[in-house]
């Protein structure tokens, strides 16, 4: 059964008017804006990059590494050290990169969504801050305590920590749309603050630079599952993005065709805050994936949720692989943590995202 009915549909297409259906970015018509390129064409490209991507981080590493041996394990059926790397660390780390940018950009299109902001993502407004402040507060207490209970407490902590933030720009004009990132960013190095703070009391500066600088280089089998947790999220975002995109549309828009804002919300809210808090337990933050890749696809596809999320993910995932596979390799043996990376690319990609003309209408 779809999330409304085809009465709804109707409503849905009679009820966008320009001024409505406007995101605060100043985009234009949501609903209404002209895919420049097919749907079709980018998801492929993107799987297609993906998949190139996939077999050239599967073959860099320190460790030597042969698709030979591979091959030969195979066809004997026994182990030897080729395939014991690629399945203890190559694939685990690959598909931990994967999930990871999946995860950051479907996040950050959510959290655009809800705002009604193109210009936030999840550590814009404290979500992943706040993570890693109840990460590091179970791990001083409780430093004994499993891995999905500090998993819990950092999802706790994010949804208040973005809970806090929405009641800040509550009273914002939805016209002053550049304030939301601005207050997001003032909130979140606040936060920051206040963690970096606790950690410098208790010695803990090196425990939390783990958490604050996006790394898979200690990803191994077995230290990396929980991040399937966050594709799950993903595709329970699939199912309600016809909601999401509603509510994305404005609030009028919402409550006549009877689609609950605050529930839409709030599940919104949650799976951001779930998302950024696996990410940050597993591999630690990593910022603009989930600024950029939305901003793209949205160029590219429009706004309209159902069908731009596999885009949205699959360019995430193809970014993150790229900036990892560039962290390992401009200064081998060693390694440049992805965040390190991706801090630079995105900016750059920001950067010429603001300033670049608009898609036609």
């Amino acid at each position: 059964m779809s999330l409304f009915s085809h009465r709804t549909h109707a409503r849905l297409k009679s009820s966008t008017a320009p001024s409505a259906s406007s995101w605060q970015s100043g985009t234009g018509n949501a609903l209404h804006r002209r895919t420049v390129i097919p749907p079709w064409f980018i998801n492929t490209a993107s799987l297609i990059l993906m998949g190139l991507l996939v077999l050239l981080s599967l073959s860099i590493g320190v460790a030597d590494f042969s698709w030979s041996g591979i091959l030969q394990s195979l066809l004997t059926q026994s182990a030897n050290s080729d395939s014991s790397l690629l399945l203890v660390s190559r694939i685990p780390r690959t598909i931990a990169i994967i999930l990871t940018g999946i995860a950051m950009a479907v996040a950050g299109m959510i959290i655009q969504v809800v705002l009604k902001n193109r210009f936030v993502e999840p550590s814009m407004v404290g979500a992943t801050q706040s993570a890693a402040l109840g990460l590091l507060v179970v791990s001083l207490l409780f430093p004994a305590s499993a891995l999905i209970v500090k998993m819990g407490v950092a999802t706790i902590a994010a949804v208040f920590g973005m809970m806090l933030f929405m009641l800040l720009i509550h009273r914002i004009p939805p016209t002053d749309f550049l304030m939301i990132p601005l207050i997001g960013i003032v909130f979140g190095g606040i936060i920051e603050a206040v963690t970096t703070f606790i950690a410098y009391q208790t010695e803990s500066l090196q425990m939390l630079s783990v958490w604050q600088f996006g790394d898979f280089s200690g990803v191994l089998a077995g230290r990396y599952e929980l991040l399937w947790l966050t594709g799950g999220l993903c595709v329970l975002a699939y199912i309600i993005a016809d909601k999401l995109t509603i509510v994305g549309l404005g609030d009028n828009i919402a409550l006549n065709l009877g689609i609950s804002k605050r529930q839409v919300t709030w599940i919104g809210v949650g799976m951001v805050a779930m998302m950024s808090a696996v990410v940050v337990v597993t591999v630690g933050m990593i910022p603009f994936i989930g600024l950029v890749v939305p901003n793209i696809v949205s160029r590219l596809m429009g706004d309209k949720l159902r069908r731009s999320l596999p885009a949205v993910a699959l360019l995430g995932a193809s970014a993150v692989l790229l900036c990892d596979i560039i962290g390992r390799s401009i200064r081998y043996p060693f390694e440049v943590p992805v965040a390190t990376i991706f801090g630079v690319v995105g900016t750059v990609l920001f950067l010429w995202l603001l300033l670049r003309a608009p898609a036609e209408q």
